[in-house]
């Protein structure tokens, strides 16, 4: 549209980012990603086992295009299972593992025992897997991941970082999965959640080879100054905690595909924004660090747009993708799109042709069940208006009580996907954006 009423203005804005959400989250449907990546039928057996938050709907569209018998186990976080009448789905705990996840890994194992090699093993893998599959390894226990998780979870660690330790640590991460799959024929489907796709970070690997070391996971735990268990120090220091490594034979016939990426959802977003008549720049799928600092570049970034002109023109949309983190020092909800947000919106103080949205596209932003929120020009004014204090919010790690105190949080419920952080600014020009 052409310049409108402010109140107009808004909420069309408010509508185009929404509507870009939602597209990177239906470009990441496992219906729409699994069927032209499924094999041929084997001469024996398919099982078919995974985990992470999109692994029921993975395994549910397999059974969809899959006319030949089969059978298997995913488990998937509470709240994700979908009906499935050959598939096993079992729900666990995510971000913290649960005895549920315990158990389901432990009786996935059991169901590879015996396999041929005219058998074939469909493994689907998304988002959330590591904690989904919580198998420790020997000597260690179900608490000890626990309190080892949140740990790392409030440290401000990075994915990359999480993961790697969780591999060192684990009984079926860090391709233990795949070497339990021998003699049989491992086809593993990936849906990325993870800062440039490596598959060894996505759900911590449980099917590919892994070239980090206990020496590694040993070193990140030292850099963020966690106490560790004897126990567990004593498994990193022995290399008893070691993971399958590239050129073990047992993963010959292990191959995997990644299906969906953010990359994938960020570009179905831009195809919604070129549809309105609006250029698109995405500033990358992989951007990393402190939520508040990610905020404040990505403000300043829009700002030189609104206000020079530089590097793009308005009316634009800027796109990002990929994970932040949060060092938890206060006492609020989070989560790290929220605290981004927060964090970007102070930087803009209220710029009034300035609007964004910053969510999980797995529909959960750190512990709680909202997917993200929406900053608008008026935020911090409202805000004020409510006694709340931006900075205070900030401070407190308490995006969400921030924005859910505005009715501006992002809510989708189960998304049954899962391809990280979305973040989309929109910068407006004097004029507003077509209808």
């Amino acid at each position: 549209m052409s310049a409108t009423h402010p109140v107009e203005a808004d909420s069309a804005a408010q509508d185009l980012l929404r509507a870009m959400f939602d597209a990177a989250i239906a470009s990441a449907q496992p219906a729409l990603c699994i069927p032209r990546h499924l094999p041929s039928a084997p001469k024996g057996r398919l099982i078919v086992i995974g985990a992470g938050k999109a692994s029921a709907a993975m395994a549910q569209a397999v059974e969809a295009h899959w006319p030949s018998p089969l059978s298997g186990l995913v488990v998937t976080r509470y709240g994700y299972a979908v009906p499935c009448g050959r598939i096993e789905i079992v729900e666990a705990a995510h971000p913290l593992p649960d005895a549920a996840g315990l158990a389901a890994a432990q009786r996935m194992l059991g169901l590879l025992k015996g396999l041929s090699e005219d058998d074939l093993v469909l493994c689907l893998i998304s988002g959330g897997g590591s904690a989904l599959l919580p198998l420790p390894a020997p000597g260690l226990t179900l608490e000890h991941k626990q309190s080892l998780s949140l740990a790392l979870l409030k440290s401000g660690a990075t994915i990359s970082e999480m993961n790697c330790v969780r591999r060192h640590l684990s009984a079926i991460k860090g391709g233990r999965l795949a070497a339990a799959c021998h003699p049989a024929r491992l086809l593993t489907l990936l849906i990325s959640d993870v800062p440039g796709d490596d598959p060894i970070n996505i759900a911590s690997g449980p099917t590919v080879a892994d070239p980090s070391s206990c020496a590694d996971a040993l070193a990140i735990l030292n850099r963020y100054q966690i106490e560790l268990p004897q126990a567990v120090r004593e498994l990193l220091e022995s290399g008893a905690g070691e993971s399958i490594k590239p050129g073990d034979p047992r993963l010959a016939r292990a191959e995997y595909r990644i299906i969906a990426t953010p990359q994938m959802a960020l570009e179905a977003a831009a195809a919604v924004a070129r549809e309105a008549g609006l250029p698109v720049h995405i500033l990358g799928d992989s951007l990393e660090g402190e939520a508040r600092e990610v905020g404040k570049l990505l403000a300043g970034i829009a700002l030189q747009v609104a206000e020079r002109g530089q590097p793009f023109t308005p009316p634009c949309v800027l796109l990002s993708g990929g994970e932040t983190t949060v060092t938890v020092r206060g006492s609020g909800r989070g989560g790290r799109n929220v605290e981004c947000l927060l964090s970007m919106g102070i930087t803009l103080n209220s710029h009034p042709r300035i609007h964004a949205l910053a969510g999980d596209t797995d529909g959960v932003d750190g512990l709680e069940e909202i997917a993200g929120a929406m900053l608008t020009p008026d935020s911090l004014a409202r805000a004020r208006q409510q006694g709340l204090n931006p900075l205070d919010s900030l401070s407190d790690n308490d995006g969400h009580g921030f924005f859910g105190a505005l009715g501006d949080s992002v809510i989708t419920g189960p998304t049954l996907t899962n391809v990280n952080d979305f973040r989309a600014l929109l910068v407006l020009a004097e004029t507003t954006i077509r209808n």
